[in-house]
C-alpha cells in the first residue's frame, strides 16, 4: 500500500452549480441551485442560495416563495454535462501528479511528494490552472495524510483569505485551526458520531486528535481511532491510484405521477435492475443480496406505507434476468394494493469480483447465471449493442418504462457530449 508523506484534496466549489455556470457566465454572483431526479430537492447550492439559508437536500416546494423573492435560477439535474467535466478535471490533475485518487464526482487526492516547490504555491497552481483549462473554481486543502488533506480543503472554503489553498502540514498552523474547528467538520463524523463526542468534551478537532488511541477504540470503534491516528499525522488510509469497485449499487427514482398498479412497479423495477447489472458488470462483479423497497409519498394526507425485502443468494449473478426475476419475487411479498407509490428502487449487495466468486450450490433464481458461459457471453453482447446503439436492447419485462419518469424542464443543454446541443456564440 502506499502513504504518500503530503497529500492534496482537490475539492470542486459547488460543482453542479458551477458546471452550470460555466456556460452561463451570466448567472455569475446570482443565486443558483440544482435539483434531484424529476426536481423534487435541491442538491447543489451557490453560496449566495447557502446565504439565504436554503439547506441541503430540501424539498424545492417548501422554498418555493425564497425562489420567487431572491429569482433564484433553478436548474434540473444535467449528469452527462456532469461527469464529463469530472473526467476533465481529474485529467487535469495528472499534469500535477500521475498518482491521482478519486474520490468523488468532485473531488480527488493527489501525491505532491514528488515536488520540491512550496506546497501552497503549487496548490495555487493548480487551482488557477484548473480555473483556465476547464473553467471549474476548486479549493485545495493540502496535509501529510488523508483526514488532514480534507480538514485543509474545509479550511480553504471556509476562510476566502486563503485564496482557495490551505496548506496544514506546518504544526503549529494545524493546531491553531483544529482548535477553531468543530469535531462535526472532520471526515467521517456524521451528526449522531458528533453529539456522542460532544456529550463527552470533545467539541473541536483539537479536542478529538488528542485523545488517546486506545480510548477511543474501547469506547468507540477501529475507524474512528484510524481518523484520531490520522489526524495526528500517522497514515493509515492508503493512497488508491485505481477506483475501487463499489460494495453497493443503488438503483432507485421518485415518480412524476404515483404508481398504483403491481405490473407496473414490476416493470419499473425491471428497468432499475437491467442499469444496476450493467454497472456490476462494468466493474467486472457478481452480487450476492438483492434488495427491493416501495414507499409511499410522507408527505400525502393518505397513510405512509415503506416497506424494503431482501434476498441472499447462495451464489453470485450477474446476470439481468436473475435479478428481474428474484426483483419480481420480492415484489410480490410487500406489495399492497391500494396505495399510491411515489418511490422505488433496487440495490445490489455484497459484491464480489466474479472470477473470485465460486458456485458451490444452485440457486432457484440463478440458474442460468455467472457460472454458466452462455449466459456471460449474451449479457456481454447485450451491454457491447446497447452501448453503441443507445440502449436499443432490453428485456420484455421492462416494458417500455424508462428510469427517467419525466422530462426535466429546466435541464440545460448537453454542451459538451452532444454536437446539437453545442453553445452558440451569438
Amino acid at each position: 500500500m502506499k502513504y504518500p508523506a503530503n497529500i492534496a484534496l482537490v475539492d470542486c466549489n459547488n460543482f453542479y452549480v458551477s458546471c452550470e455556470r460555466l456556460f452561463r457566465p451570466d448567472l455569475l454572483n446570482k443565486p443558483v441551485a440544482v435539483l434531484s431526479n424529476n426536481d423534487g430537492c435541491i442538491v447543489s447550492r451557490s453560496q449566495e442560495v447557502k446565504d439565504l439559508g436554503i439547506k441541503m437536500a430540501v424539498p424545492v416546494h417548501q422554498v418555493r416563495q425564497l425562489v420567487r423573492q431572491h429569482d433564484i435560477q433553478l436548474f434540473s439535474s444535467n449528469y452527462p454535462l456532469y461527469a464529463d467535466l469530472s473526467a476533465r478535471i481529474m485529467h487535469s490533475l495528472t499534469a500535477f501528479s500521475p498518482s491521482v485518487d478519486v474520490y468523488s464526482i468532485d473531488e480527488a487526492f493527489i501525491d505532491l511528494e514528488r515536488h520540491n516547490v512550496n506546497a501552497t504555491d503549487l496548490g495555487l497552481e493548480i487551482k488557477n490552472s484548473l480555473a483556465r483549462w476547464v473553467g471549474i473554481p476548486v479549493g485545495v486543502g493540502i496535509g501529510p495524510t488523508k483526514t488532514l488533506a480534507k480538514l485543509a480543503n474545509y479550511a480553504a472554503k471556509k476562510w476566502p483569505s486563503s485564496g482557495g489553498v490551505v496548506d496544514i502540514n506546518e504544526p503549529i498552523r494545524r493546531q491553531k485551526i483544529m482548535q477553531i474547528t468543530p469535531v462535526g467538520e472532520v471526515w467521517g463524523v456524521g451528526r449522531r458520531l458528533n453529539e456522542k463526542l460532544n456529550t463527552l468534551g470533545i467539541e473541536t478537532v483539537w479536542d478529538l486528535q488528542s485523545q488517546p488511541i486506545n480510548s477511543i477504540k474501547k469506547h468507540f470503534n477501529i475507524t474512528l481511532a484510524q481518523t484520531v491516528q490520522e489526524l495526528q499525522g500517522t497514515p493509515v488510509m492508503s493512497f488508491n491510484e485505481e477506483q475501487k469497485p463499489k460494495q453497493q449499487i443503488i438503483c432507485s427514482r421518485s415518480f412524476k405521477d404515483k404508481v398504483t398498479d403491481r405490473q407496473e412497479l414490476e416493470q419499473v423495477l425491471s428497468v432499475f435492475c437491467l442499469k444496476a447489472a450493467e454497472k456490476l458488470r462494468a466493474q467486472k462483479g457478481v452480487t450476492l443480496q438483492v434488495s427491493v423497497f416501495i414507499r409511499t409519498s410522507p408527505f400525502d394526507k393518505k397513510p405512509f406505507y415503506s416497506e424494503k425485502a431482501t434476498y441472499k443468494l447462495k451464489s453470485g449473478t450477474q446476470d439481468s434476468r436473475d435479478l428481474i426475476k428474484i426483483a419480481k419475487k420480492l415484489l410480490a411479498g410487500i406489495f399492497l394494493p391500494g396505495y399510491q407509490y411515489q418511490k422505488a428502487g433496487v440495490t445490489l449487495g455484497d459484491i464480489q469480483l466474479a472470477q473470485s466468486s465460486v458456485i458451490h450450490q444452485q440457486d432457484i433464481f440463478n440458474s442460468q447465471s455467472t457460472g454458466n458461459e452462455k449466459s456471460v457471453t449474451l449479457m456481454k453482447t447485450m451491454d457491447a449493442i446497447n452501448s453503441r446503439f443507445n440502449n436499443s436492447l432490453r428485456f420484455a419485462a421492462a416494458g417500455n418504462k424508462s428510469l427517467q419518469q419525466s422530462v426535466p424542464i429546466n435541464r440545460s443543454s448537453l454542451y459538451t457530449t452532444n454536437w446539437k446541443e453545442i453553445a452558440r456564440v451569438k
